[in-house]
């Protein structure tokens, strides 16, 4: 009943839109999402835009940072440490964690920022973010709504996307789709360079056209074609519960990050 669910759902395409290319993205990020053994896991956490290696945004204290993992929530507020990350263009304050991660199965990562005050639009943006790694190749709990105030929820394995396939998600608010939502889409071209706290070379430029935009249908559901390896974001732009913030308009978005690979 899930994949026919999945199925009936699917019925939208990705398109390009004449929108600013420069999209925020909140990142959590740590270089290899699939591990082979128990160990410590490094994460950055960056608010940036990583498609055109551009400009980093200061982050402020997260409200939460946890991970769940077979249904259990642990929280990880406590080992964030700050840090600056230096992008292309400038250099913001950004966290950084190591993670202990000791059972098989699948660890959902989830960061609530504090809301950035975006100037130049006077409105405030909070990106609830996820991110996925697993160990041992165990499917747990990748594909179950974490219960958040807004999420995307994905419904294929994020951690091994095949480079050239699709990848579907759905837009969940308190737990019920959103129909109509704005998906940007943002490849990470240049990835954080872990040792150094700055920005990679950039392995693609953001093309012609804007940015890559997708809308979910009646049921929260969107597709995308995944056309590279790496790790690809997608953000549902306004689709919290949340529309203000100390007295400004404020923009919860829901961010999901999955890892596509070439077949070898």
């Amino acid at each position: 009943m899930f994949h026919k669910a999945v199925i009936a759902g699917l019925t939208m395409a990705a398109a390009l839109i004449a929108t600013p290319a420069s999209a925020h993205f909140q990142l959590i990020y740590t270089p290899e999402v699939n591990l082979a053994r128990p160990g410590t896991v490094p994460f950055k956490l960056i608010f940036w835009h990583p498609f055109e290696n551009g400009h980093a945004m200061d982050m402020g204290q997260p409200e939460e940072f946890f991970y769940v993992h077979k249904g259990k929530k642990t929280d990880l507020l406590d080992s964030l440490k700050p840090i600056t990350f230096k992008g292309a263009e400038n250099e913001a304050a950004a966290y950084e964690a190591d993670v202990k991660i000791k059972r098989s199965g699948d660890y959902i990562l989830v960061v609530k920022p504090a809301p950035y005050l975006e100037q130049s639009e006077d409105i405030f943006i909070q990106q609830i973010t996820k991110s996925f790694v697993n160990k041992g190749g165990l499917p747990t709990d990748w594909m179950e709504p974490v219960g958040l105030p807004t999420e995307i929820v994905p419904m294929n394995k994020p951690t091994n996307i095949l480079a050239g396939s699709t990848f579907s998600g759905r837009v969940l608010a308190n737990g019920a789709p959103v129909a109509g939502a704005e998906i940007e889409i943002e490849y990470m071209a240049a990835e954080p360079v872990m040792t150094e706290n700055k920005a990679g070379l950039p392995k693609a430029v953001p093309m012609p056209g804007g940015a890559v935009v997708a809308i979910t249908d009646a049921n929260g559901y969107f597709t995308f074609g995944i056309p590279k390896a790496g790790f690809w974001g997608f953000a549902a732009l306004g689709s919290g519960p949340e529309k203000e913030h100390e007295g400004k308009k404020m923009s919860q978005d829901a961010v999901l990050w999955v890892r596509a690979y070439d077949i070898q």
